[in-house]
């Protein structure tokens, strides 16, 4: 039986992860560490944690993903996105196990209108997409032979403490004009077909090549379409709403810290091939976690 680690438990991929992995039809001894049980800012205890459960997959699911503070926060979005993976692939190497880990459309500069594809160089804006850049070169340069990098983007769910999908149904209930962001465009992602997509990888274990590989719902949205989608479902699927008047405005109109890529679509066609079945549209995907999200809380 395989054993499976999965790093970052409790965070918005890592809950259905660990949904997802234990009802795979697999063989799989799967034991899930948050950061009580795995401190990531500690290197000796991350090795000392990875020998002594000897697994022979890693999924490192965990992640620091607050953009805006990262420009202030560097040493811990350093820490966590770039130290804590180099360590986790030096005791994947040690103990002959696979590193499965995630990274983000945020490596790229966003600054062309064609989607980005694996290959293409990375030029990230920001500290986040800085650190997260620095721990893929960090897992690639410990683990050349045994590493799966997902990029994705956008990414939402009925999990995690916050996301774009929980915010504007917040908002939405309780403003009636809200102004969203029109000109950066990428592609929302369930979480329930990103874990999916990874679970399948795992499935196929040595068949999958490694390297990098981009993953995304299909279909092409900016902020403002989607808050428009969202709204549109919503109250398709009797959610009582307030907002009125969703307004689209430039990036310029909408201070943040960090500077965001325009467009951040990727090619996801690599990762395509080898699940063998296309990635669901967004606003199918949206429709479908709205559906549950809004029936498992007004039952």
């Amino acid at each position: 039986m395989s054993r499976v680690v999965l790093v970052g438990q409790r965070g918005q991929v890592g809950q259905v992860l660990l949904r997802g992995l234990a009802d795979a039809a697999m063989e799989m001894d799967v034991v899930a560490l948050d950061r009580c049980q795995l401190d990531l800012t500690q290197p000796e205890q991350i090795r000392a944690t990875m020998a002594d459960l000897c697994p022979q997959i890693i999924i490192n699911a965990a992640a620091y993903t607050a953009v805006d503070q990262a420009e202030t926060e560097v040493a811990q979005a350093q820490v966590i996105n770039a130290e804590a993976p180099e360590q986790l692939a030096i005791a994947a190497a040690d103990c002959g196990a696979q590193l499965i880990h995630f990274s983000t459309d945020y490596v790229f500069d966003g600054q062309r209108g064609i989607p980005w594809g694996e290959a293409d160089v990375p030029r990230p804006l920001g500290v986040y997409g800085q650190t997260k850049l620095a721990g893929e070169v960090a897992i690639r340069q410990a683990l050349p032979d045994h590493h799966l990098i997902v990029r994705t983007a956008w990414v939402y769910g009925a999990t995690g403490k916050s996301n774009f999908v929980k915010t504007l149904l917040r908002l939405g209930q309780t403003r009636d004009v809200i102004k969203v962001v029109q000109d950066q465009v990428g592609t929302p992602t369930w979480a329930e077909d990103l874990v999916r997509a990874v679970v399948t990888l795992v499935d196929q274990g040595d068949r999958v090549p490694p390297g990098t590989y981009h993953y995304t719902n299909s279909g092409v949205a900016s902020w403002y379409d989607f808050a428009i989608a969202i709204f549109e479902e919503a109250r398709a699927l009797g959610l009582p709403l307030t907002v009125q008047d969703v307004q689209p405005i430039p990036s310029q109109a909408y201070f943040t810290a960090a500077q965001r890529p325009l467009y951040s679509v990727l090619d996801c066609q690599k990762i395509t091939a080898l699940l063998g079945y296309p990635a669901p549209h967004w606003r199918v995907s949206l429709r479908t976690m709205l559906r549950q999200y809004l029936q498992d809380k007004h039952p």
